[in-house]
């Protein structure tokens, strides 16, 4: 058999990191640099965007060390059991393509998973000595997010916690009842035993030393996950709750929200097609409820059909055309927590409000400047010239805001 070349590999290994879906995609503007007027291109493969803790949008080189892999987990594409082209990265060659990827200002930092190979520990071991060359030999100041490998040594998870901004360890399914189902190598016990392992590190070096009383750098950007959507049968209500629990007992930075796609030589335990996207996208928002807009999972599955989010419209407006008796909110006297129940209203604009106000008597047209999305928020608000008057008790207020059904289907 022939070997790779490093561009052979990049192609295979950037495409199979595609389907982790913790690191989100930006709409920034591409820039490239093939006329010869800059430096740098935000495109290319393996390259893909993300958010800093800051919130800067920075690219990333998103691979994998290898998509060879010993588990035969249903829903991968690169189980053992796949027939997919397969390629293996050394240590130095990430190292390099790091280096130089960054030197030429294409990204600002490093994505790096890996199949299982011989061993989990094995495996996070090299893992850890790419992110270890790059810091120390290298001085490489740019952002490391490494995926931790479930079963891997606590001591190897302690080191990449040293050298690398993020840790993340994917849950992969919604229950554990599916975990087993679909990747009968892994356990859902090791996996939160994992998280809960880098959720101590992350609280012990947040405390001063004695000597020095200044804290530790471990994981300073958090952990994170991935759920993948429609792949088993939970209800969005399900998946919710263990996000829920997710965000309380490990203190994750971010759950991603995956929406299953069929993949070749599947399983039959999987199903045939793929769950909307539009289904991915309520999640995500009904997961910004939860984390800043003080809601609980049941008051989000109080507005969903056998616990599953509307897809016509979101869940804040969804929750608000079931709690009718507590609108119309005044926008001029209502304080930050109700109004950050009123759809159409985001926690910055809510923000502008409570500061404008207090040298005036707002009007529709004064949160029209302040960036409300009045199509919503105007059945659900009064302000200084402005009440909704029959609107809000309309029958019909519900289609007013939900698109027609022909454009609902192509969701």
């Amino acid at each position: 058999m022939a070997q790779k070349s490093i561009q052979e590999k990049l192609a295979i290994l950037s495409d199979a990191a595609k389907y982790d879906a913790s690191c989100a995609s930006s709409s920034a503007p591409s820039r490239n640099s093939a006329d010869g007027k800059g430096l740098g291109s935000t495109e290319g493969m393996g390259i893909c965007h993300s958010y800093a803790p800051d919130g800067r949008c920075i690219s990333l080189l998103k691979i994998l060390m290898t998509n060879f892999c010993i588990f035969d987990c249903a829903y991968c594409i690169n189980r053992v059991s796949s027939n997919v082209a397969r390629a293996r990265f050394s240590v130095e060659e990430i190292v390099w393509l790091t280096i130089e990827f960054y030197r030429r200002n294409y990204i600002e930092g490093l994505f790096l998973s890996s199949g299982i190979i011989r061993s989990p520990d094995d495996t996070m071991s090299e893992m850890v000595r790419v992110a270890r060359v790059l810091r120390l030999e290298h001085g490489f100041k740019g952002y490391i997010h490494l995926k931790t490998i479930p079963d891997a040594a606590q001591e190897l998870v302690d080191e990449a916690g040293l050298y690398a901004d993020r840790l993340s360890i994917n849950v992969e399914l919604p229950t554990d009842a599916s975990l087993a189902s679909f990747a009968p190598q892994k356990n859902a016990g090791s996996i939160r035993k994992a998280m809960a392992g880098v959720r101590l590190r992350q609280e012990e070096a947040a405390e001063p030393t004695l000597q020095s009383r200044r804290t530790r750098r471990f994981a300073p950007a958090g952990q994170s996950t991935q759920l993948i959507v429609g792949a088993d049968d939970a209800s969005d209500t399900t998946i919710l709750h263990g996000s829920q629990r997710l965000y309380s007992s490990y203190k994750l930075k971010r759950v991603y929200y995956s929406a299953f796609s069929p993949i070749p030589d599947a399983s039959n335990v999987l199903p045939l097609i793929k769950p909307p996207l539009m289904r991915e996208h309520r999640l995500y928002q009904a997961d910004w409820l939860l984390r800043f807009y003080g809601f609980s999972v049941e008051e989000i599955a109080s507005g969903s059909n056998n616990g599953m989010l509307d897809l016509a419209i979101d869940p804040k407006l969804a929750w608000a055309l079931g709690q009718r008796g507590q609108f119309p909110v005044d926008v001029n006297r209502a304080d930050q927590a109700m109004l950050l129940r009123v759809p159409g209203l985001g926690a910055k604009v809510i923000a502008r409000i409570l500061r404008a106000r207090r040298f005036k008597r707002l009007g529709f047209a004064d949160l029209l400047r302040l960036g409300a999305r009045m199509k919503n928020a105007k059945a659900f608000i009064v302000a200084a010239d402005w009440r909704p008057l029959a609107l809000s008790d309309r029958d019909d207020l519900r289609s007013l805001f939900a698109p027609p059904p022909e454009q609902l289907s192509l969701l």
